[in-house]
């Protein structure tokens, strides 16, 4: 029995402390992300935002989320209603393993593997199934079209989003996330040698999440709601839900890449008592302001100019970085070891 203690469950007992540590302040984060951007819009636009539901509005999130539980689930008549149900679930199911290989602070990792920049990818690019699957299992021509545009923005992006992250790897030599964060140590976050590619990859992830001003997806104007139109309740919920953790896992991927990850920065030593998890976490929160602040500030891209500056502009950018960055490390000689 002591054995089978030892050498099967508490390992993982342990695993499922750490998963239930992550998953359980991370919805905790989804839901105020919702408020703060309530309030962060209210503010650029001169009102007050939520200020009703507890002191300072603080418990809106909470009544949201329990009005979406108690309400009742519609299922179209002509939906599909396994895939209807399956598309909100593998939403929200994927913007939650995506973390399993982000590095929180030195060694506070779920999953230190060596292809976690792979991952990522491969995670991010299961995600437009959700979409697709809501789309087609609604039976509805709104829907429909949402999951069309949504897989044709997603895929768009996504290929200069991976061209961006290949000059990243040549400078850090790794796939491994916690050691691309200990390369910056060394020198410079890679933001500054960088920076227009890490302009371009937080536009991309904007384009990515669908959010303001690339929402083409849920554009209410043309699509009423776009993808998830029929959808009500906890499976709306687990959309709303699956969109804001996407928000904040592509803001943890920028920070991990560009902005030193857990690392101070190089100016701050009356701050290095403050732990690396607080840094990490005040950078998610900078990079997430810019999407509330593109939501509030923007228009919406027409569909075509969403493509255009995904195809004609980012992709030849990105491809030319690439080239770029590896001509001047084998010229000077600072291919990592």
């Amino acid at each position: 029995m002591a054995e089978f203690w030892s050498g099967t469950l508490w390992p993982l007992i342990i695993i499922i402390a750490q998963i239930v540590a992550i998953v359980l302040p991370l919805l905790l984060a989804v839901a105020y992300l919702t408020y703060a951007e309530r309030k962060v819009i209210g503010a650029i636009q001169l009102r007050k935002g939520p200020n009703v539901v507890g002191p300072f509005g603080l418990l809106q999130p909470i009544a949201d989320g329990a009005k979406l539980f108690l309400k009742e689930t519609v299922i179209p008549t002509g939906a599909d209603r396994a895939v209807f149900v399956l598309a909100p679930m593998l939403t929200f199911i994927l913007a939650l393993i995506g973390w399993a290989v982000i590095p929180f602070d030195d060694g506070w990792v779920l999953s230190d593997i060596n292809v976690g920049v792979l991952y990522l990818l491969a995670i991010s690019g299961l995600g437009v199934y959700g979409i697709i699957m809501a789309g087609w299992a609604s039976n509805s021509r709104y829907a429909l079209l949402g999951g069309l545009r949504s897989a044709a923005q997603m895929v768009s992006y996504e290929i200069s989003m991976g061209l961006i992250i290949i000059s990243v790897l040549l400078s850090a030599g790794s796939l491994n996330l916690s050691e691309i964060v200990h390369a910056q140590g060394e020198g410079m976050w890679y933001v500054i040698p960088h920076l227009p590619m890490f302009v371009i990859f937080v536009v991309s992830i904007l384009a990515e999440t669908n959010r303001a001003p690339f929402d083409l997806p849920e554009a209410e104007a043309e699509l009423v709601s776009g993808y998830n139109v029929e959808y009500s309740a906890m499976t709306f919920a687990l959309f709303f839900l699956g969109e804001y953790a996407n928000m904040i896992l592509m803001s943890a991927i920028a920070v991990v890449l560009f902005l030193g990850g857990w690392l101070p920065p190089v100016d701050a030593a009356p701050f290095t008592w403050i732990p690396g998890i607080i840094w990490f976490a005040l950078k998610v929160c900078a990079v997430l302001f810019v999407f509330l602040w593109a939501r509030a500030t923007f228009p919406r891209y027409r569909y075509d100019q969403l493509m255009r500056l995904g195809w004609k502009v980012f992709l030849p950018l990105s491809l030319a970085w690439v080239v770029l960055t590896a001509g001047v490390m084998v010229t000077f000689d600072l291919m990592p070891a």
